[in-house]
């Protein structure tokens, strides 16, 4: 199940938060912390004016909540609400009981708002929530929370891949529990919350605004990484990487599994450790992923077989399980070619300057001198420009001296991160000019247009974007983890 988190001020907000999202939700989660003080009064008729399963919840500060009452008038208000028609209601780990018993004026004594929910049928959850990391005890913690016979529900941040690793462990450590609700926070939970079946979990939360740490929408959830509809027989590819968030692959990937009725999906994973990686993809069974920076060269001491492009280039981006081993690929190399090669054979492309001389620059450095193309090699260190020129003898400089070679090439390749997240509208190479007749090629895709290509158009060079380069990879990448061609048929609306 998906459920929606609603966030609104006002019932009506949230009744239209439903109603947009209600083709891809099975249930919602009422936020009272949320509501304005006059909505909460009413906030009891709001289960009748929706037709999904609502979740009751009024979360404290201390627990990303912004219920700011004292203790005692938060649960009375609780327990004022919950008189609705909700499906469950959502308490602490740490309320106790004594603070559930509460004088109610329609009865003489007081009412034990526990033991009212479960005789009208209302379930309770249970939440632990753990901004900080994953506690050690973390499986102890669900089972005491299971033993009060509620549903059992632990919010906590991993920090790490092994972090990851342990909340995927929960679904064996405690497979006797059917129900749990399982959800790792923040960007190393983000796989934890698509493949929330995998964790065991019950449902996944997801909202319009990021209403918690690493929430993503109910349409992205449902239609792109189809999260409710996963099963076991559901194969698993995923694509690595730290960062990893900016990646468009995904848009690539799954769209082409829904064309072909492939039953798997293609998943980001943030990560830090590729040993505690390739732990998680033998658990889980993964059978395939994209690599990108910083593990490009990491993963190769994990591979049974690597192809001659990985051999030769030293860079892997494309890891498949075959015959119990994982084999190394790099589909960047082909994928770079693709939109420069007519014009490589027609001789318009003879020499070419190469910015950078990490993992995407070797595969492009290793396609062009392959294909008789002569090249320079520019880049911050001067000792990693000598290394890869030596390897595919080319010539190196410093990027720095990037105007001693202004007009003088035929192709420009920009390989470094330089443009894109936090150093977006830099230029890596400023003091380099162009005369109109190079063709710009630059691997980033998102922004479109980086400072050093706005300085080429302006000039009136040609110009190759990454899309096209991350489209012909991520298309051989598709054969190789499904053995069908890529479906011409699917309009790409990557942004």
């Amino acid at each position: 199940m998906l459920c929606l988190t609603l966030t609104g001020s006002t019932l009506e907000e949230n009744r239209a938060l439903v109603e947009r999202n209600r083709e891809w939700i099975s249930l919602s989660e009422l936020r009272l912390d949320y509501l304005s003080p006059d909505e909460q009064k009413i906030a009891a008729s709001f289960p009748q004016t929706v037709d999904v399963p609502v979740i009751l919840t009024l979360r404290r500060k201390i627990d990303g909540g912004r219920c700011l009452l004292g203790e005692k008038h938060r649960l009375e208000l609780l327990y004022e609400v919950s008189k609705g028609d909700f499906s469950y209601v959502d308490i602490e780990e740490d309320v106790k009981k004594s603070d559930l018993k509460f004088k109610d004026p329609l009865f003489e004594q007081r009412v034990d708002m526990e033991q009212s929910l479960r005789q009208r049928g209302v379930k309770i959850i249970r939440s632990y929530h753990n901004f900080e990391c994953v506690p050690a005890d973390i499986y102890g913690r669900i089972s005491k929370l299971a033993a009060k016979g509620d549903i059992p529900k632990v919010a906590v941040n991993p920090t790490s891949m092994m972090d990851v690793i342990t909340l995927f462990r929960v679904q064996t450590e405690l497979s006797d529990l059917k129900e749990k609700i399982i959800i790792g926070m923040g960007p190393f939970g983000i796989c934890t919350r698509i493949l929330y079946k995998k964790c065991g979990s019950l449902l996944s939360f997801c909202s319009d605004s990021e209403a918690a740490l690493g929430h993503l929408s109910a349409r992205t959830m449902s239609t792109l990484y189809r999260a409710d509809r996963l099963d076991e027989r559901t194969h698993i590819f995923g694509i690595i990487g730290n960062p990893v968030y900016h990646t468009a692959s995904p848009s690539i990937h799954n769209p082409g599994f829904e064309a072909i009725r492939y039953n798997a999906v293609y998943v980001p994973f943030l990560v830090d450790s590729v040993r505690a990686f390739f732990k998680l993809a033998e658990m889980i069974q993964i059978h395939g992923f994209s690599v990108t920076v910083p593990h490009k060269r990491s993963v190769q001491p994990y591979l049974g077989r690597i192809t001659r492009e990985v051999k030769q280039i030293g860079s892997c981006n494309t890891v498949i399980r075959i015959q119990n081993m994982w084999k190394g690929i790099n589909t960047d190399y082909y994928g770079f070619l693709a939109p420069i090669a007519p014009s490589i054979a027609d001789g318009s492309i003879k020499t070419a300057l190469v910015l950078g001389s990490g993992g995407a620059a070797r595969a492009a450095v290793w396609a062009l001198h392959n294909h008789g193309v002569k090249v320079t090699i520019l880049n911050r260190s001067i000792e990693h420009a000598k290394t890869l020129a030596s390897e595919t003898m080319s010539s190196f400089d410093t990027l720095e001296n990037g105007n001693l070679y202004s007009k003088s090439a035929d192709l420009v390749v920009q390989t470094t991160s330089v443009g894109m997240d936090n150093l977006e509208g830099e230029d890596p190479c400023p003091s380099l000019e162009f005369s109109g007749r190079e063709i710009m090629y630059e691997l980033i895709y998102k922004p479109k247009d980086t400072g050093i290509v706005k300085r080429a158009k302006k000039a009136g060079c040609r110009i190759v974007t990454g899309l096209e380069m991350l489209m012909e990879q991520g298309k051989l990448q598709f054969e190789a983890f499904t053995g069908y061609h890529y479906p011409h048929w699917i309009p790409m609306e990557i942004k």
